[in-house]
């Protein structure tokens, strides 16, 4: 009878696992009989010495891959640590320790302990009923070391039961299958057994808690040690840091009262300047730098184009307090890391002007409208980017504005945070401005209307350790004239990612103010901001400032 091919593949491993386990039928009848001669045995190649090395092996190698089977099959158990849901797992290893997984960033590695098992622990998720109960209960954080400690506990009594039984059983499981024998299967089962407990106790005598000042960083995780450093300093170090970088931006503008390459464009004191930030994601650096822009420059209103958060929890507002001491007024769109909950907190700040659904104000001298983003992706589950989404976004923005224009009150600035919604609005504005793409653009579209994408104000946030150098940080200062409310000039700041002092400042002109400019034409000399500049008055449409000399 033809056999079935999983059961006749079965077979061959029993009979290939047997031939070491076991001995020969040959040597078996050779051992029984008293009269056979020793040279028949030679000749055999089947010295009687030799069976009980083999025996061993093969019961070690039996043994052995029993167990790891065992382990890989049911040897993992997922538990919860605070607020995260983790799974515990024990794997075999040549040099054991422990290793972290913190998907997407990467690992880090512990040399906790000597043993031939390694404890894997991989961080699933952030529990979001535990994490709002954390949130809602502040004390609750006071004991949160407390209750991680016992959860760890808790966890690993538990992953060593279901260890002892994952390694017996299959070690069992196995041995019963190669030498059919239940007598065989119980002893390898006891010989997992005995193993293990050896293997607990080799780590828990070689345990150093002082594994965890020197981890080993991997994946995304590598440049932590250089951007982390030594925890006890972190938090001065970061603040010094902030204070110098936004130093660094006082001093470049000053420089350019001294020496200044800029293009020729000279901003009268009745010029507004309107400072574009984007896609802060987080980063406390960031106030400290536009708080020294809107100092140096004497910026009449910020525009901040989305992506402020990062999850757009309630858990993140604190972090939106210093708008309020910026000396500004603050016009803010919802971008896709934003939420609900954040808009309706930036509400309630006087300075703040909150723009949705193609809604408009006056500030600064200029009327300016936007909508929030069509999407909200915080943990990046979703679509990366919906353009069907936001051009549909787009298409109801560019209606507000033409309804707008018909009313008799155009809008002179749009601000959406996806450039897809930015460029539905051709032809219906002068000038809209948008983030997203972490990136500058500067582009004329087909129906007139300039298109200004801002890079990263924070440089990336949380994920300027994603790339290999930091991400550098961007703003911009853009001059509008105050009797045509068009765009006139704008300067490019660009200062160095995180942990790095650099700086750059460049001036450009529209395409059109630049044909004003060829060789010719009057020059005025160049200046800078901070040198030309004056405090300007409160701003309105029928001020009877001087256009700025292009």
């Amino acid at each position: 009878m033809v056999r079935v091919p999983f059961r006749a593949a079965a077979d061959r491993v029993r009979r290939r696992l047997g031939r070491i386990a076991r001995p020969s039928s040959r040597s078996r009848t050779a051992a029984r009989t008293p009269a056979a001669a020793p040279g028949d045995l030679a000749a055999a190649g089947r010295g009687p010495g030799r069976h009980p090395y083999l025996r061993a092996l093969g019961m070690l190698a039996v043994v052995v891959l029993g167990a790891w089977l065992g382990l890989l099959a049911v040897g993992s158990i997922r538990t919860p640590v605070g607020p995260m849901d983790t799974t515990m797992t024990l794997r075999p290893s040549l040099t054991g320790g422990s290793k972290i997984n913190v998907s997407p960033l990467g690992a880090l590695e512990l040399d906790s302990h000597i043993a031939p098992l390694r404890l894997d622990v991989d961080v699933d998720r952030l529990d979001p009923e535990r994490s709002q109960a954390l949130v809602d209960q502040p004390e609750r954080f006071s004991n949160l070391q407390d209750e991680v400690t016992r959860d760890v506990a808790a966890g690993t009594r538990e992953l060593a039961v279901r260890s002892c039984v994952a390694v017996v059983s299959g070690a069992a499981a196995l041995g019963l299958v190669v030498y059919r024998r239940p007598r065989r299967a119980l002893a390898a089962g006891g010989l997992a057994l005995t193993l293990l407990a050896a293997s607990g106790v080799s780590a828990y005598a070689t345990w150093n808690p002082k594994s965890v000042l020197e981890p080993k960083f991997s994946g995304l995780l590598s440049s932590a040690p250089s951007l982390v450093g030594d925890a006890r300093s972190i938090v001065t170090e970061f603040d010094i840091y902030q204070r110098e970088l936004a130093r660094l931006v006082t001093n470049v503008t000053k420089l350019y009262d001294a020496t200044s390459t800029l293009p020729v464009y000279q901003p009268d004191p009745g010029t507004i300047r309107v400072l574009h930030v984007s896609d802060i994601h987080l980063n406390p650096a960031a106030w400290h730098i536009i708080a020294s822009l809107v100092e140096q420059y004497e910026i009449d209103v910020i525009v901040d184009s989305g992506d402020t958060m990062d999850h757009g929890s309630a858990a993140e507002n604190g972090f939106l307090d210093p708008i309020r001491d910026l000396g500004a007024p603050y016009v803010w769109v919802r971008g896709n890391h934003d939420s609900r909950v954040t808009q309706e907190y930036l509400e309630k700040f006087r300075n703040v002007r909150v723009l949705d659904d193609g809604a408009a104000v006056n500030v600064g001298g200029l009327r300016i409208a936007g909508t929030g983003d069509a999407s909200f992706t915080p943990d990046r589950t979703g679509p990366g980017s919906n353009k069907e989404a936001a051009r549909l976004e787009g298409m109801r923005l560019a209606t507000a504005l033409r309804d707008q224009e018909r009313a008799g009150t155009p809008a002179d600035i749009a601000v959406a945070h996806d450039p897809n919604t930015a460029r539905e609005t051709d032809g219906t504005v002068p000038l809209v401005l948008s983030g997203h793409y972490h990136r500058r653009i500067n582009e004329q579209l087909k129906l007139g209307t300039r298109l200004k994408v801002e890079g990263s104000t924070g440089g990336g946030g949380l994920r300027a350790v994603q790339n290999e150098k930091p991400e550098k940080v961007h703003a911009s200062v853009l001059y509008m004239d105050r009797s045509t409310r068009r765009l006139q000039a704008w300067d490019e700041i660009t200062l160095g990612g995180l942990g790095l002092t650099t700086a750059e400042v460049s001036r450009h002109l529209p395409e059109e103010n630049l044909k004003k400019d060829a060789p010719g034409s009057p020059t005025p000399s160049p200046s800078s901001p901070s040198s030309s500049a004056s405090p300007a008055p409160s701003p309105g449409r029928s001020s009877g400032r001087p256009t700025p000399a292009p």
